[in-house]
């Protein structure tokens, strides 16, 4: 991982242990020194508040932030003191998660695409009554989104190499994989770590 430590992201509990976001260590630092979360140990599972997690030792090679007179450990999971609520679970349709289910890959002709190479298209044109959806969006190159145009994908001579739905992962790790602890996996499913790509 590169960048400010205070960007890097940690997993946040609920009060039941049960994860519900990430937010950076900077946020969590905040919510700690504030009484609202505590550190959690993630090899011990012991709970700290901000007055002793900031009194520990940091380990060799740790990730830390320095201070002027000392190096606080880096927390990786916090766990908030009276939020028990769950976040939804379902996934936002959005450009960016578009972007995520289709892996930045063109559904018609397989082609890798970068962000201005590609489109979203509509699979029933918008014009014949298709929805701005996960069953009905795909990404798209620019070139087979011109050669589809207002028309079916059949219609077209376009095959779609899967055909659009919601996907199958959680909101909850947007955080991508090399940002992810691997710590983290003690507190989230499998399905969760394992589906978000």
């Amino acid at each position: 991982m590169t960048g400010s430590v205070l960007n890097w992201h940690v997993l946040v509990l609920n009060r039941s242990w049960s994860p519900i976001a990430t937010t950076t260590v900077r946020h969590a630092i905040g919510l700690m020194f504030n009484g609202v979360a505590l550190a959690i140990d993630t090899q011990t599972f012991e709970l700290h508040p901000f007055e002793r997690w900031v009194e520990r030792d940091v380990p060799d090679g740790a990730p830390c932030i320095h201070g002027v007179r000392t190096s606080v450990l880096m927390p990786e999971v916090i766990v908030l003191q009276s939020y028990d609520g769950s976040p939804r679970r379902a996934l936002p349709f959005s450009r960016q998660n578009l972007y995520r289910r289709d892996r930045n890959v063109c559904q018609y002709c397989g082609r890798r695409v970068e962000a201005r190479e590609v489109s979203i298209d509509h699979v029933v044109p918008r014009s014949r009554g298709g929805r701005t959806d996960w069953d009905n969006c795909v990404l798209a190159c620019l070139g087979c989104n011109h050669r589809k145009a207002n028309r079916m994908p059949q219609e077209a001579g376009l095959v779609l190499r899967r055909p659009p739905e919601r996907p199958p992962w959680s909101p909850l790790l947007r955080t991508p994989e090399p940002r992810r602890r691997p710590s983290w996996k003690r507190f989230v499913s499998v399905h969760d770590w394992d589906e978000v790509p």
